[in-house]
């Protein structure tokens, strides 16, 4: 087993932060493995968006979940599901 490696790719055209000036970010990452998508709010509990970078988390999760689509589809051909 991998040790410190991570299955997940995050999106790397989101670049999304706090609202107030914290340090709070955003990040949106598929697994590479079984295409299931994570979203975390990094540093914080919780964050304030405004609304365009509210739209920005919004695209970036429907392009991980056509990202994660695919890579699911593409795990059940290998194994033949």
């Amino acid at each position: 087993m991998l040790n410190g490696v991570s299955a997940y790719s995050s999106d790397r055209d989101l670049k999304v932060t706090d609202a107030t000036g914290d340090d709070a970010e955003v990040d949106v990452a598929t697994n590479l493995l079984d295409g299931t998508v994570r979203l975390s709010v990094l540093w914080a509990d919780e964050i304030h968006l405004f609304p365009d970078d509210a739209e920005r988390v919004g695209r970036a999760l429907l392009r991980a979940a056509e990202e994660g689509r695919r890579r699911a589809e593409e795990a059940r051909m290998r194994t033949g599901d």
